[in-house]
C-alpha cells in the first residue's frame, strides 16, 4: 500500500452499514471534521429540478476559464449514505480542475428508497440539464456522467438508460472505483474481505439495502448489460485494495470490444475511496488527472 495512505489505515471507522441512520451520522461526522474545500473561483449554487419526487442539486460554475460543458456528479456511499455537503470535497477541486460545471445530485438514500429510485433521480437531473443548457451556459452535446463507488454505478447505468431510450446525449462517462457487478464473483470482490471502507460483505449489505428482494438488472448492476455498443467514451479508475477492482478492469474491457473508447487507469497502492484523503500525493494525481480527463472530454 501506499506509504502516505497507509497511515490513515488505522484510523479510519469501520463501515457498518447495518444501521444506516447510524452510519450516516458517523458519515456525515467524518466528512465535517475535514478541512473545508477551496472554493475560491467558483460560484456555487442551490437549485431544485422538478421531477415526482423533486431533486436537490448543488451547481459549481467557475468563474473564469471555463468550458462550455458540464459534468453531473454522482456521489459515493452504497447507496445508503452521503449528500450535497460532504460532496463538496469532491466537487469543488473537479470543478477547478476541470473547467466544468459540475453538477452535484441528493438522489435518494436506499435502504427507505430502493432501486430505481437513485437512479430515476440521476436521470432526471441529466434531462434537466440537457434541457436548460441554455440557462446553465453550457453546450448541450458536452455533457458527462460520472461517479464514485456507487455512483459510478449510477453513472454507468445513466449511460445504458440514455442509450436505450434515446435519451439526451451523453458525451462521456467516469467511473471511479465504481460497483458494476452484484454477482461477487471476480477474484478481488471474493479475495478483498479486509480492506479498508469497502470489503466484501460492505459490497454485499448495500446491495441488500439497494435490490431488497428485487433481482438485478443491467440498470442496477451495469456489467449484467450484455451489449454495451453506443455507449459514451469512459474513463475508468480502480484502486488497487478494492472488492471492485477486478468489475472495474472488466467493464473497461468489454467497452473496448463493444467499439468504445476507453481509458483505463489502475491506481497502485490505493484503497477504495482513498482518494479522499487529499493530503496523499497519489491522491493529487489521482485528483489532478480527473479534472485533466473532463477537460480533454468535454472539449470541443
Amino acid at each position: 500500500m501506499d506509504p502516505e495512505l497507509e497511515a490513515f489505515v488505522p484510523l479510519l471507522p469501520r463501515t457498518d452499514l447495518n444501521d444506516p441512520v447510524a452510519y450516516r451520522t458517523m458519515y456525515a461526522e467524518l466528512a465535517a471534521a475535514r478541512p473545508a474545500p477551496d472554493t475560491t473561483g467558483l460560484e456555487i449554487e442551490a437549485r431544485t429540478v422538478p421531477a415526482d419526487p423533486e431533486v436537490p442539486v448543488r451547481i459549481y460554475r467557475p468563474l473564469s476559464g471555463a468550458a462550455p460543458g458540464a459534468f453531473i456528479w454522482l456521489h459515493g456511499g452504497a447507496w445508503v449514505v452521503g449528500d450535497l455537503d460532504v460532496e463538496e470535497h469532491w466537487a469543488a477541486p473537479i470543478a477547478r480542475l476541470s473547467g466544468a460545471v459540475v453538477i452535484t445530485v441528493d438522489y435518494r438514500l436506499s435502504p427507505e428508497h430502493r432501486f430505481p429510485a437513485a437512479l430515476d433521480d440521476a436521470y432526471a437531473v441529466l434531462a434537466w440539464t440537457y434541457e436548460h443548457a441554455a440557462e446553465l451556459g453550457i453546450d448541450p452535446d458536452r455533457i458527462a456522467v460520472g461517479g464514485h463507488s456507487a455512483g459510478g454505478n449510477l453513472a454507468a447505468a445513466v449511460a445504458l438508460r440514455a442509450r436505450d431510450e434515446q435519451g439526451p446525449p451523453v458525451r462521456f462517462q467516469l467511473l471511479n472505483e465504481a460497483i458494476l457487478d452484484d454477482r461477487q464473483q471476480t477474484w478481488s470482490a471474493r479475495n478483498f474481505t479486509d480492506t479498508p471502507w469497502n470489503t466484501r460483505d460492505v459490497r454485499a449489505t448495500a446491495l441488500a439495502h439497494y435490490l431488497g428482494s428485487q433481482p438485478a438488472t443491467p440498470y442496477a448492476a451495469p456489467a449484467r448489460a450484455e451489449d454495451l455498443s453506443g455507449l459514451p467514451a469512459a474513463y475508468v479508475a480502480t484502486a488497487e485494495f478494492d472488492p471492485n477492482r477486478d468489475e472495474g478492469i472488466a467493464y473497461a474491457l468489454r467497452l473496448l470490444e463493444a467499439g468504445v473508447p476507453v481509458e483505463l487507469h489502475q491506481w497502485p497502492g490505493t484503497f477504495h475511496g482513498s482518494l479522499a484523503l487529499q493530503s496523499a500525493d497519489v491522491s493529487q494525481r489521482q485528483l489532478t488527472e480527473l479534472g485533466a480527463v473532463l477537460r480533454r472530454a468535454l472539449a470541443a
